[in-house]
């Protein structure tokens, strides 16, 4: 009688463990799963409320080297020396004028990334965009964004 006690305690444990053990590889599948960082439809959920000839301000930073041959959220592969920039909700392709207050420099970039992330900045330019502006000293400017397209 003792034996067959043991045993049902043995199959409980056995299916508590089995139970757990599913529960936890589970999760583990999940959470080690790629995640979509862009899709074909580029722009779902990144609508502004801005058209064509709007304009705006704030600041402008640039980033190169680090990101340079690597993908951006539209899919695009990041290409430091092209006229692009990253925003954070503008839809990819808009093209903007971005004047450099400072100086009055312009150049035309187009939005195939998303960001930044630090900082008050509204924009980061393409190395490309950020020597047009003559910018790469000061790193960070204020700039007067125009919605071109």
């Amino acid at each position: 009688m003792n034996f067959k006690q043991n045993d049902v305690k043995m199959l409980n444990c056995n299916r508590n463990f089995k139970l757990i053990l599913l529960i936890i590889s589970s999760a583990f599948v999940v959470s080690c799963s790629s995640s979509v960082r862009f899709s074909d439809s580029g722009n779902a959920g990144y609508e502004d409320n801005l058209s064509k000839g709007e304009v705006f301000y704030g600041k402008a930073s640039y980033y190169a080297d680090a990101f340079h041959g690597k993908r951006t959220a539209s899919g695009e592969v990041f290409d430091m020396n092209k006229l692009t920039a990253a925003h954070k909700t503008l839809p990819f392709g808009t093209i903007l004028d971005v004047k450099n207050l400072k100086n009055g420099r312009s150049v035309m970039v187009k939005i195939n990334d998303r960001g930044p992330f630090s900082g008050n900045r509204v924009i980061d330019l393409s190395k490309a965009a950020a020597q047009a502006l003559d910018m790469i000293r000061d790193g960070v400017i204020e700039v007067e964004i125009t919605i071109m397209e």
